[in-house]
């Protein structure tokens, strides 16, 4: 089976499919997209993706391609026979958990981040971060209560529920996340970083801002 995930390092989206295939166990192998420079607006990549957006995962044995993170996670899940929960009811509150991340939590982490790290100083709108991050603070309450006596956020195992709400988590660069406030979530994200095929975000994908410093 071959599988090509088109991502760079810089992508918290990204980064869930590309943990999700790395701890499947199925082999991959990471395509870059050169974001920055407008790759995904061109027409040989909308060819691809029509939404003008990374990841997409491409099955060149079945001649099948997928996009969005979530999708993506739950293909994987189709081929590996892992992370989408034991049970019909634990299937739902993975959905559940990676709905929630993709609307309270990564959409407005991944914003936050790019407008405080990606774009000119000058340029950077403080209402508008400052209002996400007051947004974030509450998804993080809700997370870190949830994890409380929990080692997973789903059942017993790491689901796509995990795989999808540390998608923004392990990055260096400044959001308005500060581990320490949330006990729960820092043991969590420890646990996670500590299972066997665990890799960081630009460990596992090509493409970090050193690379266009």
């Amino acid at each position: 089976m071959t599988l090509q995930l088109q991502c760079f390092g810089e992508s918290g989206n990204s980064y869930k499919a590309a943990l999700a295939l790395e701890l499947s166990g199925l082999a991959w192998e990471p395509v870059f997209v050169d974001f920055f420079q407008g790759a995904a607006r061109t027409p040989e990549f909308k060819a691809i993706n029509a939404m003008g957006e990374a990841p997409v995962l491409i099955d060149t044995d079945h001649d099948y391609s997928i996009t969005q993170s979530g999708a993506i996670q739950d293909y994987i899940s189709h081929l590996s026979g892992k992370f989408a929960g034991n049970s019909p009811k634990e299937r739902r509150e993975v959905l559940r958990w990676v709905l929630f991340d993709n609307h309270k939590l990564s959409s407005m982490a991944g914003v936050t981040r790019f407008l405080m790290n990606f774009l000119p100083e000058d340029k950077r709108p403080q209402e508008a971060i400052a209002f996400n991050q007051g947004r974030l603070q509450g998804a993080y309450a809700v997370l870190n209560a949830h994890l409380e006596g929990r080692q997973w956020i789903v059942g017993n195992d790491i689901t796509n529920a995990d795989l999808s709400c540390c998608g923004y988590l392990y990055y260096p660069e400044p959001f308005g996340f500060d581990r320490a406030a949330f006990p729960n979530i820092d043991a969590w994200l420890t646990r996670l970083s500590e299972t066997p095929g665990w890799k960081h975000p630009y460990d596992l994908m090509p493409g970090n801002p050193s690379d266009r410093a």
